[in-house]
């Protein structure tokens, strides 16, 4: 059985990422690994697809053994080629005459629509974009799979088809992922690698047990290490009254004791077991309050694209305050277009009213959306916030530590940021602002696992009202009160997401399944 085996593996570049990293896979395993925003996991994974050589430690790979690496970014050099051409690309060339059949093959499998694979890469969206490097990985028929956030730019219709390929398709071939979505880790992973900088955890189960019993594992070094300490502390107070008796009364008995004792406490101080310590970046958010008890009133709204062509109608909806409304669909149903419209609602609330859209005047809206499209991206980190809350640089300070921004990172402008620290950015924009409603369009893209559970944390802890877009099924679940879907140009609203998801798994619409709810 071949497998791949790390021992011990470290990485430093210029800090220390994680260190003694030590695991095997291979015949049906399937390994997710997870760890904050910067903790190495994609370096992890280039080490050991052999893209990078560790600091510390090796990886022992089966000599001739094919490992399909998938990375996060398309490479530019296939902007140029059609959706066929760059999977045809991945082929050898002696072996192209002979293999060509598995192009299509495997681009059947996706589902990918005849006329698309004809389109540029380039011309294609991030979803497709993402299948098309699994597609170059797969057709080369690969002995180990090792995937960089497989997700990512994926619709949620995507992300099911990708869990069902990977569980059918794929099932035999060992695979090693990094994966912020806790419901994909789920489904398609029955190992857990936490990956962490003093030393990392692997569990024999999938995200969400494995989560569970890491917890149960901090507490209880947590409560070692206390006891530890209390000993400790014990026997350097007896060894400090035994000298204390031992020079009073000319004791040698009571100094060697004391001795004795001294050496047992620094023996347990140098061997004090090693708990971790997260590092902290703070997610909080701030609601202010409103009388209000109608937050938005929706009535006979045509939701249009930018060239007017209409999508869907909504007859009668109330969004109240408290209420966390999910809007659900397939993709491009036009979701995102419909918080575009309350947006430039809110927008022009001291101007013309909105059409179709009545807000309560007292409420404040604070917007996120997956772009950060609201950050400015010219503006340094210190002089945005400062702005925001109208203070002087020293609360700015505070402000960003807490965010997890170091203070050497202050002066740099927002557009140096990476995806993730850009997303906490903004929520830090968002607790400054106090608003008494948010609008959310993928929140929880770009935020690690942390993060995103932070969040959810937040929005119950303050019952703060909102209006969501969302692909996470897991956010969907611990944070949503009402589930609306946009089909055939109609709103339904659902008791729970689970009949959508149904019918996307069943790839039916969902009017064919029984229970659904009336059109709003």
């Amino acid at each position: 059985m071949a497998q791949i085996i790390a021992q011990n593996v470290g990485i430093v570049f210029g800090e220390r990422l994680f260190r003694d990293v030590s695991f095997t896979f291979g015949e049906a395993d399937r390994v997710g690994v997870v760890g904050n925003n910067g903790a190495g996991k994609s370096t992890l994974l280039r080490c050991i697809a052999g893209l990078v050589e560790p600091t510390e430690g090796s990886v022992l790979r089966p000599k001739h053994a094919r490992l399909g690496f998938v990375a996060q970014s398309t490479p530019p050099e296939l902007s140029a080629l059609t959706l066929r051409a760059a999977i045809l690309d991945a082929i050898s060339e002696e072996e192209r005459d002979l293999s060509e059949w598995r192009v299509d093959l495997v681009l059947d499998g996706f589902g990918a629509p005849e006329d698309m694979r004809g389109r540029l890469l380039s011309q294609l969206s991030g979803g497709w974009q993402r299948l098309a490097l699994l597609a170059r990985v797969w057709v080369t028929d690969p002995d180990f799979l090792i995937i960089d956030e497989p997700t990512n730019h994926l619709d949620l219709e995507k992300i099911m088809m990708l869990e069902e390929w990977l569980n059918q398709e794929a099932a035999r071939t060992p695979l090693l992922m990094v994966s912020h979505d806790r419901r994909f880790l789920d489904t398609c992973t029955n190992r857990t690698l936490f990956l962490r900088p003093g030393g990392s955890a692997l569990y024999q189960y999938p995200f969400s047990r494995a989560r569970e019993l890491l917890v149960a594992d901090d507490r209880a070094l947590e409560s070692k290490k206390d006891r530890e300490l209390k000993e400790m502390q014990r026997l350097k107070k007896s060894a400090h009254n035994l000298r204390q008796i031992g020079v009073n009364n000319y004791s040698a008995a009571a100094l060697r004791k004391s001795i004795q004792i001294a050496k047992r406490a620094e023996v347990i101080e140098d061997s004090l077991t090693q708990t971790h310590v997260e590092q902290v970046r703070d997610i909080k958010l701030a609601s202010r309050g409103t009388h209000a008890k109608r937050i938005i009133g929706i009535e006979n709204l045509t939701v249009r694209r930018p060239d007017k062509v209409p999508l869907f109608h909504i007859k009668q909806l109330d969004v109240r305050r408290g209420e966390r409304v999910v809007l659900l669909g397939r993709n491009g149903v036009g979701k995102t277009m419909l918080v575009q419209h309350l947006r430039t609602a809110f927008d022009q609330l001291d101007a013309v009213p909105a059409e179709g859209i009545s807000i309560s005047p007292s409420v404040v809206m604070g917007y996120i959306d997956q772009n950060m499209s609201q950050l400015p991206n010219h503006h340094l980190l210190r002089d945005y916030v400062s702005n925001a809350h109208g203070g002087g640089d020293q609360r700015s300070t505070a402000i960003l530590v807490s965010a997890g921004f170091p203070l050497a990172r202050h002066t740099e402008r927002i557009s140096s940021l990476s995806p993730g620290e850009k997303a906490r950015l903004a929520l830090l924009l968002l607790r400054l602002l106090e608003p008494s409603f948010y609008l959310m369009d993928e929140p929880t893209n770009n935020l690690d696992i942390a993060g995103q559970e932070q969040l959810e944390t937040e929005i119950l802890a303050h019952e703060a009202t909102a209006i969501m877009v969302s692909h996470d099924r897991k956010f969907v679940e611990n944070t949503g009160t009402r589930f609306l879907v946009v089909e055939d140009a109609y709103v339904r609203e659902l008791d729970s997401p689970s009949l959508f998801y149904q019918a996307l798994v069943e790839n039916v619409p969902l009017s064919s399944l029984s229970g659904q709810s009336p059109t709003l």
